[in-house]
């Protein structure tokens, strides 16, 4: 399930189902789009995106991933839909992402994640294609041969490799990852949404 808190300048949405390291279902992807409309309606300047327990996302629950949902379009919707955000997004990542979760945290503004967090997106091994816009995404964070090593070579990124070479922006100690998440926000939060959706337009790339 998907968990939203919405105040008056800022979201935080929280992946919660980690009993099954937060793997994603057909209907959380849907959740987590319509908390995105939601968010976006408001006056909110600041989004954080985070994960209950250890792993922020193993990426798509096998067994939905099986009946089709490794080639859902809800995936693109849900990556389309937080490039787009008019406030700061967040990923505060909890913990390692994989597979298809990498797509919502590409299109994140800032990435920032725990210290034994690792990064992996097995579609190679796994016989599926990548979303259309994560691979453009990941090339313009990390370039084009560093991508082809998650996404071809199929290798598994430790956080202080990921920071080397620019797939987050900063390491947290787990303890106080919300805390330093939160830290990001404070000159957004200060700003009216108007400013915060000028500036953010200004450092998108064409």
């Amino acid at each position: 399930m998907i968990v939203s808190q919405i105040r008056e300048d800022q979201a935080i949405c929280r992946l919660s189902r980690p009993e099954k390291a937060n793997s994603l279902t057909a209907r959380m992807l849907e959740e987590l789009t319509e908390a995105l409309e939601k968010i976006a309606e408001s006056n909110v300047r600041s989004m954080i995106l985070t994960g209950e327990g250890k792993v922020f996302s193993a990426g798509a629950d096998l067994d939905e991933a099986r009946a089709g949902l490794a080639r859902s379009p809800l995936w693109e919707q849900l990556s389309s839909r937080m490039a787009t955000m008019p406030c700061l997004t967040i990923a505060a990542l909890n913990g390692t992402v994989a597979g298809g979760a990498m797509g919502m945290v590409l299109a994140c503004d800032l990435r920032i994640a725990v210290t034994d967090a690792k990064f992996f997106y097995p579609v190679m091994r796994l016989g599926f294609l990548p979303q259309p816009s994560d691979p453009p995404r990941l090339s313009a964070l990390v370039g084009p041969s560093r991508a082809r090593m998650i996404l071809m070579a199929g290798q598994k990124i430790p956080a202080e490799e990921a920071l080397a070479w620019g797939l987050i922006d900063r390491i947290s100690p787990a303890e106080t990852l919300m805390q330093d998440a939160q830290a990001l926000t404070a000159d957004v939060r200060e700003a009216s949404p108007e400013h915060v959706a000028a500036i953010k337009r200004m450092t998108m790339q064409e």
